[in-house]
């Protein structure tokens, strides 16, 4: 199972709404760009520097209809979320992503967290979205938007590191296509490998 931390930002469904240059704005998502049936798997794996596998497998998030309204079902079926609330504005002055996006915007990111665990922590980065291109992963070939953040992430067990993400967003899947995160001595990799549109 993928860690409290990449599970948190995975379930930030993201826009389906962009035009095709570096000049590109991207709103946030709406209830109305999705749809039952889509389907997004990615393939993950975590190593440090050692050559220690920490995490390796696939993860799936698929949009249901549950009880009248659309969900989101991740987690390999683990967790349930409906939409209107994945798309509902983050009351935040330091968000994971400040909409809309576009090619040189920057901001502060703030993450507090408790794991499974009880464990409690702590992210601090600084987010600049610095390119909007093609982008190749195992899904297929995708406009994106690259957005680096960089910072620290502490939790309560004594543990500090450096840490810098970066996040390949492609609007027309409505979801990030890459995830590439250092930490420490330990690197993740995130890759979406197949996205299905609702027939």
């Amino acid at each position: 199972m993928r860690n409290t931390f990449f599970i948190l930002a995975a379930l930030a469904m993201l826009s389906g709404c962009t035009a095709n240059n570096e000049s590109s704005i991207t709103p946030q998502p709406t209830l109305a760009d999705y749809a039952v049936g889509e389907k997004w798997v990615w393939k993950y794996q975590g190593v440090t520097t050692a050559g220690e596998v920490r995490s390796d497998g696939t993860d799936t998030s698929e949009v249901i209809r549950l009880d009248g309204a659309l969900s989101m079902v991740s987690g390999n079926g683990r967790d349930t979320t409906p939409v209107a609330q994945i798309v509902t504005p983050e009351d935040s002055e330091t968000p994971k992503y400040d909409w809309p996006l576009e090619v040189g915007k920057q901001w502060k990111y703030e993450n507090n967290w408790t794991s499974q665990d009880g464990t409690t922590g702590n992210q601090s980065q600084t987010a600049k979205v610095l390119s909007y291109r093609e982008e190749t992963v195992g899904a297929g070939t995708f406009m994106a938007y690259t957005i680096e953040y960089t910072g620290t992430i502490s939790n309560s067990r004594g543990y500090r590191a450096e840490e810098k993400e970066v996040w390949l967003y492609a609007p027309a899947v409505k979801n990030f296509i890459k995830l590439t995160q250092i930490q420490g001595d330990f690197r993740y990799v995130e890759e979406l490998i197949d996205y299905a549109k609702p027939k």
